[in-house]
């Protein structure tokens, strides 16, 4: 580490001690040196302006509410960083499926009334076995499926290596097989 970022790692823990001894103003320094990455990082995670504000709110809410957990000598940017990440996968993993279920759902339907009801009824069956997935293969199946994301972009979103998301969703399409009766079509 070269003596300008051992000279802005120093400032920046000077700032965290002094934030964690009770000083606002020093967390609002601290506030104004992280907010544009922080921010730039969420909407990169969930691509709506109004959802990465808030995230970035939350952030550094919850940042504040457990200052005293931060150990001195971490990494204060990465750290914030780590709470965004979770803030974001609970969001996605909250807010995705049933607004994409209501999207499916609403797709132009066939012409025949039985062969309607057959694909709401598939398709209601593939989101109560995606329901049932753990969070992270929820996730990656609703990534990859519905959000239509690469390989590359979702291991991005979940802050995984692409050959992970690989074998995430190999194990999340094996469950989802089991979970299904037969006759549901799976993702492609």
């Amino acid at each position: 580490m070269g003596p300008h970022l051992r000279s802005m790692a120093g400032e920046v823990s000077a700032l965290v001690a002094r934030a964690q001894a009770g000083d606002a103003e020093a967390f609002g320094l601290l506030y104004d040196r992280h907010v544009d990455q922080l921010y730039r990082f969420l909407s990169s995670q969930v691509r709506d302006r109004q959802t990465a504000e808030d995230l970035t709110s939350e952030t550094f809410l919850r940042a504040l509410h457990n200052l005293s957990a931060f150990r001195p000598g971490g990494d204060f940017g990465t750290w914030l960083t780590a709470i965004a990440r979770n803030l974001a996968g609970a969001h996605e993993s909250h807010t995705v499926e049933f607004p994409v279920a209501e999207v499916h759902l609403q797709a132009e339907p066939a012409s025949d009334p039985a062969t309607t009801a057959v694909d709401r009824l598939a398709h209601a069956a593939l989101i109560a076995g995606v329901d049932q997935l753990s969070a992270p293969q929820r996730q990656c199946i609703v990534l990859r499926y519905w959000r239509e994301l690469s390989i590359d972009e979702t291991a991005q979103a979940m802050g995984k290596t692409p050959k992970a998301i690989k074998g995430l969703q190999h194990k999340a399409l094996n469950a989802l097989r089991g979970l299904l009766p037969s006759g549901v079509v799976m993702p492609a």
